[in-house]
């Protein structure tokens, strides 16, 4: 006889004790069904798959690809593009299609440089006009900033001020060379002027267009958490802004320097010290075209060095922050 209430069962040798948690191995749990008796209750499961795919969509996956695989990806197309170019020049220098001393070779202008280099003046010339350019452009922003937040802001001083600026960007750099030249002589004086009044519309008109693109929901929310006056500037306003006023600080740049190569071109005097726009003036006056474009090549190359090793990076780390540029 089997009692059920102990959870022992008689046998013909004695009694046996079953326990009854334990399952059989080979038996299956039957399932759970809903509370209507319908059917098994897979909720559970269900709820747990979708948790599941929540978390897979909040997970960034990277794919990781190899460094040398990464490396040639970015470098190989502007190596062919250069190599291009040299092969045209090359083809243009071997057909004549202009005399060899009013077009050298590819050849010709890399001795130049290379000349320059073993007399050890190639830095000096380099470093020159770079330690301008950047001067010239770091006070560029400290007036061209606040210049374009009153602008932006100010409704009379944009009907004002607003055309003038634009006009301003508009004009060539080189128009001021003469003016500041009577007004400052030869001096860098003369150069940083030219230099201001080419980059400072630029980066302000940028940070007004920053300014215009911002949503009002952004600015009545900064002033209902108290952000006012100067706060509302440096946490809101400039924050919100900077995708334009990040484009107006890379154009400021490139007027920068544009300026200041108009500049050296023409400022030419012997206590100044010998810039890009001065050593490409003194090819001029030599009519060594290999000297010429040697000039120019520099000139480009820190150009291009400036904005992949400054502006670049700086302007992919905005546009990822915001969700607009996605690291694969």
């Amino acid at each position: 006889m089997a009692s059920t209430e102990t959870g022992t069962t008689e046998t013909a040798g004695g009694t046996a004790t079953t326990d009854p948690d334990r399952t059989d191995p080979d038996r299956t749990e039957p399932d759970r069904t809903e509370p209507d008796g319908t059917g098994p209750d897979r909720s559970g499961g269900d709820l747990a798959g979708l948790e599941a795919g929540l978390d897979a969509l909040d997970t960034t996956v990277t794919d990781r690809r190899p460094r040398l695989r990464t490396l040639a990806a970015k470098a190989v197309p502007p190596v062919v593009a250069i190599a291009l170019v040299l092969g045209l020049w090359q083809l243009a220098y071997h057909f004549e299609l202009k005399d060899h001393y009013l077009l050298p070779s590819p050849v010709d202008v890399a001795r130049s440089l290379q000349d320059k280099w073993l007399e050890g003046t190639l830095l000096d010339y380099v470093w020159t006009s770079v330690s301008r350019g950047a001067l010239g452009f770091l006070a560029s922003v400290v007036i061209g900033t606040p210049l374009g937040l009153i602008v932006a802001r100010v409704k009379p001083v944009r009907a004002a001020i607003g055309p003038i600026l634009s006009g301003l960007q508009s004009l060539p750099s080189v128009a001021w060379v003469p003016a500041a030249i009577i007004w400052f002589g030869l001096s860098d004086a003369t150069i940083y002027a030219v230099v201001l009044l080419g980059a400072v519309p630029s980066i302000a008109n940028g940070l007004v267009a920053g300014v215009d693109q911002i949503s009002p929901l952004y600015l009545r929310a900064g002033r209902t958490i108290g952000a006012h006056g100067l706060t509302g500037v440096r946490h809101v306003l400039l924050p919100a802004a900077l995708p334009g006023y990040l484009a107006g600080l890379k154009q400021g740049w490139a007027f920068s320097w544009r300026s200041l190569m108009a500049a050296e071109l023409i400022v030419n005097a012997a206590d100044l010290g010998t810039g890009l726009g001065q050593l490409l003036e003194q090819g001029r006056e030599l009519q060594d075209m290999s000297w010429v474009l040697s000039a120019i090549l520099l000139i480009l190359v820190v150009g291009i060095g400036i904005e992949l090793l400054i502006f670049a990076p700086i302007e992919r780390r905005v546009l990822r922050s915001r969700g607009l540029l996605v690291k694969s």
